[in-house]
């Protein structure tokens, strides 16, 4: 889903992070992992956080010895950073990254998000590498996010450009809209079960109705509401007639 995304780890201190990292990525399908001169890179540390998908992304990661090196072939390059010198301009939040980074309406083009090793982050000379610079906003008072979560925040705002249709478990409709003719049958269902609990007053209930109609057109109900509120009808209009207050059928 995110074809055009890579992610490369410059330095990475632990192996622990560079598994969790590898779970980031395949739990927002970014498939392309790059490691750049990691300190300990030890696979059997690094599997347990990655998960089973994870393990298998990691066992194909790529590993160079510069940063350099493994920026051929980008595009674009985007150096995450959370020191914002004066010197440094043009800094994007993580959804504008992510939006140009989807937007592939000029044609294919391939990113690089860069992140640095998890105590000191970028150097100056890795940031100069890249071409634009990105920085997730934060507390002030705990500015510092561990690696794996840098990561996900970023690929998370790039997965929310991907079509709900092609993404997990959420679906982006529960249900059918409800047509005009369900909704004239509800507002009168609703009508008549207020009546009977003398919630509208009987001499103009309709003009009290206004307002409920005017809120359930802006709702834009469908069908599974639909259904549940019809049964709130039913039952609220057998409770009255339970009690002798409302009409008999």
């Amino acid at each position: 889903m995110l074809q055009n995304v890579s992610v490369i780890l410059s330095r990475p201190k632990y192996p622990e992070n560079i598994g969790s990292v590898a779970r980031a990525c395949v739990n927002m399908g970014c498939s392309s992992l790059i490691i750049v001169k990691p300190v300990n890179f030890d696979l059997d540390k690094a599997a347990p956080l990655a998960t089973s998908k994870g393990k298998l992304l990691l066992e194909k990661a790529i590993i160079h010895d510069s940063l350099e090196k493994s920026l051929a072939g980008f595009n674009r390059a985007y150096a995450t950073t959370a020191r914002l010198g004066k010197w440094r301009k043009g800094i994007l939040t993580p959804w504008e990254a992510a939006a140009a980074i989807m937007d592939q309406k000029q044609g294919p083009a391939s990113s690089a998000l860069v992140f640095g090793p998890e105590d000191t982050g970028l150097l100056n000379e890795e940031v100069e590498l890249c071409s634009h610079i990105v920085s997730i906003p934060t507390s002030s008072d705990a500015w510092s996010l561990n690696l794996s979560q840098a990561v996900l925040l970023i690929l998370y705002e790039c997965f929310k450009h991907v079509p709900a249709g092609l993404t997990g478990n959420i679906r982006s409709e529960d249900s059918r809209p409800i047509t005009l003719d369900e909704a004239r049958v509800l507002q009168q269902n609703i009508r008549e079960a207020l009546l009977e609990i003398s919630f509208l007053h009987p001499d103009n209930p309709d003009y009290f109705m206004m307002p409920l109609k005017r809120f359930m057109a802006r709702s834009n109900l469908r069908i599974h509401e639909y259904s549940l509120l019809m049964g709130i009808c039913r039952q609220i209009r057998w409770a009255a007639r339970r009690e002798g207050r409302g009409k008999k059928e």
